[in-house]
């Protein structure tokens, strides 16, 4: 390989460290504040570089790196996410959404270990040491989502969720904290706009 490659790869290595240098000192200013500007900015600048960098690599020496990264358009990634801007009415409605939906755990056991391996991968030592706590642990590790509660060791029974008009939306801190009756009761004053039963899918036996 020529002087002229060798230059041409230092320096697309130099601007991957240069962009990842950027990078970090945007997210440190940003300091978690979501949807950072400056931080999109040096994450687009950090992997196009990457890009540019892994060509360099193939075309000069036939080799890769490890990074599985695609150019990116600054302008068209801008225009694709752009926060949509939504004009509020002078008296915006309040929703409420509602969800309930039952399990049957037919091995505790099971459960448990499933859940304990979610907890040790965030390097907690501690057992887990019932049922309830187990799916806490399972949720905790979605985000509050109940997608990772769609596992073989628990069988979903029926739910339930409803939709309704409230007056107030609701208050975390108005009561104690084992108080969950006022977090889920429905106020007088508010309307039900509808409900949608959940069933759990079960496979139809006569299919092969």
């Amino acid at each position: 390989m020529t002087d002229d490659r060798h230059a041409e790869l230092e320096a697309a290595l130099e601007k991957v460290v240069t962009a990842a240098r950027v990078h970090l000192k945007a997210v440190q200013a940003a300091d978690g504040k979501p949807d950072d500007d400056a931080v999109w900015a040096a994450y687009v600048a950090l992997n196009n570089a990457a890009v540019a960098y892994d060509d360099e690599m193939l075309a000069s020496f036939g080799e890769v790196t490890p990074w599985d990264v695609q150019p990116i358009d600054p302008d068209a990634a801008d225009a694709e996410f752009a926060a949509v801007t939504i004009e509020r009415d002078a008296e915006p409605v309040l929703i409420a959404v509602r969800q309930r939906r039952d399990y049957l755990v037919p091995n505790a056991a099971a459960l448990l270990k499933a859940a304990q391996r979610l907890r040790q991968d965030t390097q907690d030592t501690t057992d887990v040491e019932s049922v309830g706590e187990a799916v806490l642990e399972l949720l905790q590790a979605g985000d509050g989502s109940l997608a990772p509660l769609d596992i073989p060791e628990l069988e979903p029974l029926e739910g339930v969720v409803t939709v309704s008009e409230i007056q107030a939306a609701v208050d975390l801190d108005a009561g104690p904290e084992d108080d969950v009756n006022s977090l889920f009761a429905p106020a007088p004053t508010e309307k039900l706009v509808g409900r949608f039963d959940e069933h759990p899918y079960e496979e139809d036996e006569d299919e092969d």
